[in-house]
């Protein structure tokens, strides 16, 4: 039985192979991707949502919705100092592309009251759109199935400032209100999980390298500029967050261990912006989501390999791959 689920991106590096993922899971039934300001430019980000949908073979299959392009009060913040323009520099005649008219909100509101309980959301962006859907229709919580959220670190190290993992930096205000809606949260957090379990270091990506699918050589170009940037910071390695949280959503068995925290955001420190206060239950405050612990890391490097083992037919041609 397959998983409809919904990917909610600022499509950019590992974005674009959580995309994959949605796309050629065999345990995925990928229903829309819904695009939320984040990573680079959002007219740039919708291009790499269709380049990727090209390589998978699938562009014109799943609908591209476009949501809020800024977030909810404060001006937009980029990471294209990490991601450079977010595809590797790949490119394809897209001028006859153009995404739905109908708004990444109502999408996602439609999509969860068609079948109510069922959809699941991996949100690997700020969390403007589910924000606003849960303000607009007070059902949208409700109708949700399960919310996988890639954000905030479990009271750990940042990745934009030394508190704020960069989804929830970008937008807090958005973040603190989808903690404080009742969705059932489950988040995977930046700090442990990426940082210490889904880096790909050289040997992992050789490995890749050598697989010589269209799929695979997207990967690597796609990668390149976040892996320069992970090394000049000390990450030996290519980060995987965005991907991380559509594998895990696909495939529970991959989580080793998860606990019930409390999570809220802080909105108003002057060096803490973005920072997920995760409460472990002797604080006296009520549980509100779950947090992933501990993962399979090389099963999810064997799950990430076999999709991009994949023989595509990229729908139109790439120049660069």
């Amino acid at each position: 039985m397959t998983t409809p689920l919904v990917i909610d991106t600022d499509t950019a590096q590992d974005d674009c192979v959580a995309l994959l993922v949605g796309l050629l899971d065999p345990d995925a039934d990928l229903r829309a991707i819904t695009m939320v300001a984040g990573n680079v430019g959002f007219d740039k980000q919708l291009r790499n949502a269709f380049l990727t949908l090209s390589v998978a073979g699938r562009l014109g299959e799943v609908p591209i919705h476009p949501g809020c392009r800024r977030p909810l009060v404060r001006p937009w913040v980029s990471a294209e100092n990490v991601h450079g323009d977010g595809s590797g520099g790949l490119s394809m005649d897209d001028a006859d592309l153009e995404p739905e008219r109908e708004h990444a909100v109502d999408a996602l509101i439609r999509l969860a009251a068609e079948n109510p309980g069922e959809l699941s959301i991996v949100a690997i962006g700020p969390l403007t759109n589910i924000a606003m859907a849960a303000v607009k229709d007070p059902d949208f919580v409700r109708n949700v199935g399960t919310l996988y959220v890639m954000g905030g670190s479990n009271n750990g190290r940042g990745n934009i400032s030394a508190a704020g993992e960069f989804n929830f930096y970008v937008d807090p205000e958005a973040a603190k209100a989808v903690f404080a809606s009742g969705f059932e949260v489950t988040v995977v957090p930046w700090d442990p999980l990426t940082l210490r379990q889904a880096v790909f270091d050289q040997e992992r990506l050789d490995t890749i390298a050598a697989i010589g699918t269209p799929l695979s050589d997207f990967f690597g170009r796609v990668c390149a500029a976040t892996l320069e940037f992970d090394r000049r910071v000390g990450i030996d390695g290519t980060t995987h967050p965005d991907s991380l949280a559509a594998s895990l959503l696909l495939h529970p068995e991959l989580v080793r261990r998860s606990g019930r925290y409390h999570v809220d955001v802080e909105t108003a420190g002057e060096l803490t912006r973005g920072y997920a206060a995760m409460s472990w239950g002797v604080h006296g405050l009520e549980a509100n989501a779950t947090v992933i612990e501990e993962i399979d890391a090389d099963g999810f490097f064997d799950h990430l390999v076999g999709v991009l083992s994949r023989r595509t037919v990229p729908s139109r041609r790439i120049t660069g791959l």
